[in-house]
């Protein structure tokens, strides 16, 4: 309710139409793709089965920052390399960058928020876990974080009784993802790239020049394909992503403004991002008109008795951190498929050998600049514009299949499991 409108043609697909590029999904990898695919004068479609922003991207909580990967950096570094990993550092500080650039040469207001976002310790053993962060991140990538104690967090408004310290990076934003992805949609149709909204992709076949792509409303004749559905990609459709991509869910609530008396009453007064250290972590910001936004990773249901039972979870997880708050009304409450993949870490590149499907996707629950930035990048890969060893070797190794694939919700439950009793000690 509180987004700007769209203000810009989407109509469904009809007809029997060729394109260059057809791209899937319009969420912020689809129109940042679409986005650099139209500045390069290629001809590009965009096909989204909702509305524009429909999926994760526009229910998500904003927050444009570090991260997208759930593979530690150690085990990253182990496995790819130290040089890689410090290059897949640079590529998620880029990532950032252009969601700000974006804002800026394209007139968008997303309600950008202060910069920066503080990690917070959810338990007194895990204060020396964020001093040894600290040490980590500067002499592994230069990057210089402010340890907070207790005093710090209230001096800086940033009190919770279940907060025993902070880390306080100053890269990231907040934002209002939704103006943002729709910002990127005018941005896309100004450049030459058409959008079809209520146009999901029904049947896919493979020609000898390219792909014959069907939607309620006609057929896409493309060369190249980009499938930018994250967490709604559909396997029956697109095989190959068969198997290798795990949809969780994340939800959010939202209170009604909350005054400044009772921001005060509180202790927590900052506009910063900040999430605490569980693995089954909640994320929280105070949004610019005064609401708040909880949310949470966890509950394996997505049917609508599910969401019912997470929002009581997800309500009690709030109150037990913000318990001047109990009395403020829950407004808003959504859900979304974040997408994980094997490997625990993003995926950019080909999918078939003759080069004409590709993909970015697997942001881990962090989307908003990785996948703004990845969007661009599968394009610019495609176009060959950027060749793949510019691109760091976390994201373009092998986009692996999940052992078992059946058992995937199983996998689920069991490390949700695992973490639960992991942030309780």
């Amino acid at each position: 309710a509180s987004a700007d409108p769209l203000n810009a043609a989407t109509p469904p697909f009809t007809g029997n139409e060729t394109c260059e590029v057809a791209v899937i999904g319009g969420g912020f990898t689809g129109l940042s793709a679409a986005l650099e695919l139209a500045q390069q004068g290629v001809e590009v479609r965009l096909l989204e089965a909702g509305h524009i922003g429909w999926g994760a991207s526009g229910r998500n909580g904003g927050f444009a920052c570090i991260g997208s990967h759930k593979l530690s950096y150690t085990s990253m570094i182990a496995t790819f390399s130290l040089e890689a990993t410090r290059a897949f550092y640079r590529n998620m500080r880029e990532a950032v960058d252009l969601v700000r650039d974006n804002l800026d040469h394209h007139g968008i207001d997303a309600w950008a928020s202060a910069s920066g976002e503080v990690t917070l310790a959810h338990l007194p053993g895990r204060v020396e876990e964020l001093r040894a962060e600290q040490d980590f991140l500067k002499h592994t990538f230069g990057e210089d974080a402010e340890f907070l104690s207790p005093g710090d967090l209230e001096a800086q408004g940033l009190r919770g009784p279940g907060f025993h310290a902070g880390l306080k990076s100053a890269v990231g934003f907040g934002i209002h993802p939704l103006n943002y992805a729709r910002g990127l949609a005018r941005a896309a149709i100004r450049a030459g790239a058409r959008l079809h909204a209520d146009s999901r992709l029904i049947r896919w076949e493979e020609t000898a020049t390219g792909h014959l792509l069907t939607t309620p409303g006609g057929t896409l004749t493309a060369r190249h394909v980009i499938i930018a559905t994250n967490g709604y990609t559909p396997e029956d459709i697109s095989a190959y992503h068969r198997s290798r991509l795990l949809p969780a869910l994340s939800s959010i609530l939202v209170t009604r403004p909350l005054s400044l008396p009772e921001r005060q009453a509180q202790g927590w007064t900052s506009p910063l991002m900040a999430f605490d250290s569980r693995k089954l972590l909640h994320y929280f910001r105070l949004l610019p008109d005064g609401r708040f936004l909880f949310g949470g990773r966890g509950g394996t249901d997505a049917s609508d008795p599910g969401g019912e039972a997470y929002h009581h979870v997800l309500t009690k997880a709030f109150h037990e951190l913000f318990p001047a708050w109990r009395e403020a009304e829950i407004t808003h409450f959504w859900r979304g498929f974040v997408c994980l993949s094997y490997d625990l870490v993003p995926f950019i590149g080909a999918l078939d050998e003759r080069q004409s499907v590709w993909t970015a996707i697997a942001y881990h629950g962090n989307g908003v600049a990785m996948g703004t930035w990845s969007g661009r990048a599968v394009s610019r890969m495609l176009t060959k514009k950027t060749a793949r060893d510019q691109v760091s070797p976390v994201l373009t190794r092998r986009l692996a299949k999940f052992p078992l694939p059946a058992f995937r919700p199983l996998y689920l439950k069991g490390a949700y499991l695992w973490y639960g009793w992991a942030d309780a000690r």
